[in-house]
């Protein structure tokens, strides 16, 4: 997956501006540990400022209100392509700056989420096919298959880490199935991701950014190793799209690795933090739990619920292509443009009782996904693996309970989810 399932290249790099002193902070704010365990009460207050804030040391425009976002991220005037963030990664200053960072974003860059217009559509065109309605189908029982497995190896009766247990390894070994790479290399995919998944954050130390480029090289050569083994054969999944993408000169080699490591690493965290993150809701709102369990039917729509209510991206990043206006501000040409998320899907003006959860909301307007032609090209897979996910946990566990704190990573701002999420389930009721 990838597009607005992932964000990349949001932290701010150019610091040495003047500050107002009544200026809001917003990356201490959005760095702040307890803002990171629960930032939505900080959202509604910043929120109420309004729903289009500049960040006047760091160049950056913040969007908080749903009309406002909609506008931005289905505009053709403002795209996704990082390299035309005026005083962004691809200047002189951040080259000279922090040269391991740059080199980071130089070879994150050639893919789909990172380009607009017509590069974008012919990027985009090569995956379509394999998250179209007809290939999702053919996906469940995969999926199912999956689930049950690691449904199995858990107690019948005890404790044990949802995140650890099922809600990580599944999506992984879903998307390893997707593009026929064995089990045995779960480990180490599942490693690659971790450490290429901070791309872009605030909290991305020196350290991790050498740790993002070593795993994106070791990633991209194994793919480059997949696709010269698999020459000449036909394969229906993503990996032989993408080599026959290349082979016909859609897409060069860069393109070809670029866009299959974001598609793994996107889909995987995607999907980890949904599950997860809809887990902790149901368990928190045991009358919404009780209501799922009494009618199944109402899976898609809690879905959809969960996305809003607890997204597990933060940001979605534009970059201005043109002078844009929105709510009364002017955005310039090569201004950077960040959505939070948290802000945006609970906006009192959009949605009634915007903090209260409710599985049969109707019209859930959320953008976790995105929108426009960025919209992530994965959510399919994303919704299907999370309905086939609840549906065969709770079917397996008339009993689920909390059984210690969650635990929400605090080492990452762009992506929201839970490190450890310790349970007590049961499957006698």
């Amino acid at each position: 997956m990838a597009d607005d399932c992932q964000t990349e290249g949001t932290a701010p790099v150019t610091g040495d501006k003047p500050e107002d002193e009544n200026a809001i902070d917003w990356w201490s704010i959005l760095s702040d540990r307890d803002f990171l365990e629960n930032p939505y009460p900080e959202l509604r207050r910043l929120q109420a400022l309004g729903p289009v804030h500049f960040d006047e040391r760091n160049g950056i425009y913040f969007i908080l209100g749903h009309k406002a976002f909609a506008r931005v991220s289905k505009s053709s005037e403002m795209g996704r392509d990082t390299r035309n963030w005026a005083g962004g990664w691809n200047s002189d200053d951040y080259r000279q700056y922090d040269p391991v960072g740059f080199k980071l974003f130089s070879e994150f860059q050639p893919q789909m989420i990172n380009s607009d217009g017509e590069e974008h559509k012919r990027m985009r065109k090569v995956y379509e096919p394999a998250f179209r309605a007809q290939a999702m189908t053919s996906m469940a029982p995969l999926i199912e298959q999956q689930a049950a497995r690691l449904l199995d190896a858990m107690p019948e009766e005890g404790e044990v880490d949802f995140i650890e247990a099922f809600a990580g390894p599944l999506p992984l070994r879903v998307l390893c199935e997707l593009f026929d790479i064995p089990e045995s290399l779960d480990e180490t995919i599942g490693r690659w991701s971790a450490s290429l998944i901070r791309i872009g954050d605030i909290l991305m130390t020196p350290d991790q950014k050498q740790e993002a480029l070593d795993a994106l090289s070791e990633f991209k050569d194994f793919l480059r190793e997949q696709i010269q083994s698999r020459e000449g054969r036909q394969e229906d999944n993503l990996m032989g799209l993408a080599i026959q993408a290349n082979r016909d000169g859609t897409l060069n080699e860069e393109e070809t690795l670029t866009n299959l490591v974001s598609m793994l690493v996107a889909g995987h965290e995607t999907t980890v933090t949904l599950i997860g993150n809809g887990m902790l809701l149901l368990l928190r709102h045991p009358e919404e739990l009780a209501r799922l369990r009494n009618d199944s039917g109402l899976i898609r729509t809690a879905i959809e619920e969960f996305l809003r209510m607890e997204p597990g991206g933060n940001m979605i990043l534009r970059v201005a292509r043109e002078d844009f206006e929105v709510e009364g501000t002017v955005i310039p040409k090569g201004a950077p443009v960040i959505g939070l998320i948290g802000a945006i899907n609970r906006d009192p003006a959009r949605f009634e009782r915007a903090d209260d959860l409710d599985l049969a909301r109707p019209a859930n307007a959320q953008f976790t996904f995105g929108g426009g032609a960025h919209f992530c090209i994965g959510a399919p897979l994303a919704r299907l693996e999370a309905q086939i996910a609840f549906a065969s946990v709770l079917e397996r566990f008339p009993h689920i309970e909390l059984a210690g704190e969650p635990e929400w990573r605090l080492d990452r701002m762009n992506a929201r989810g839970l490190g450890h999420l310790p349970l007590r389930v049961r499957t006698a009721a």
